[in-house]
């Protein structure tokens, strides 16, 4: 009896060992989440890089008096991100001087493309400037029912002579601001002065214009600024 009741309570305490053994192997509660991203860098794009094979303007038989019109150049900002754009015209007469000629623009900025009669209309707005019918060749803006906005003017002999003409600074900044898909079509025009003499019989006149991209954020510079 004494051996049975040994062998029963080693067996009950083997039990009692197994059972806390058990216990043991549980874990706290736990809990757990994750997350992920990605972001794709915004592009900044006027015209997609290439270059405008339109030239500025073509003429032969150039005289005093005259005024050549140049043919629109559009600048479309192809990315994704509003831009500041800064244009540089520069142009130099190879004998004579640059004395002799007068330079004016008219630029026009929109995401729908307007009709053939603004067009029109701008080059009527361009002659009335050289010709000094509106308020001493002011700075012509207008905006019509096309949501066309439209800056022109005709430069002063100071800026003429300088060789190099830069839009895009000073007080009509906002205008060359271009917001995704929007577009400036500009136009550069010459007038010979009447006055001009012999020196400029034969002479070739060249010009340039390049246009750089920046983002629109404080501080952005342009390349190789």
């Amino acid at each position: 009896m004494n051996r049975a009741k040994k062998m029963l309570l080693g067996t009950a305490l083997a039990g009692t060992l197994v059972v806390s053994a058990g216990f043991g192997t549980y874990s706290w509660f736990t809990s757990e989440t994750n997350a992920q991203g990605s972001m794709t860098n915004g592009v900044l794009a006027i015209n997609d890089g290439a270059d405008i094979d339109t030239p500025m303007f073509e003429g032969t038989k150039f005289a005093p008096s005259q005024l050549q019109y140049g043919e629109w150049l559009s600048l479309e900002n192809t990315g994704d991100l509003d831009t500041h754009i800064k244009a540089t015209y520069k142009h130099a007469v190879d004998k004579a001087s640059l004395e002799g000629y007068e330079v004016g623009y008219m630029a026009m900025k929109y995401t729908i493309t307007p009709s053939k009669d603004v067009y029109e209309d701008s080059k009527i707005k361009l002659d009335n400037l050289f010709n000094g019918t509106t308020n001493e060749r002011s700075i012509a803006t207008a905006s019509n029912v096309y949501g066309v906005e439209i800056l022109g003017n005709v430069l002063s002999q100071a800026e003429v002579k300088s060789g190099e003409i830069v839009f895009g600074e000073g007080s009509q900044d906002d205008f060359w601001q271009l917001e995704e898909g929007q577009y400036i079509d500009i136009m550069v025009a010459i007038k010979l002065d009447e006055n001009a003499g012999n020196e400029y019989q034969g002479a070739i006149y060249d010009a340039t214009f390049n246009v750089m991209a920046k983002q629109t954020d404080e501080g952005a510079k342009y390349e190789n600024e």
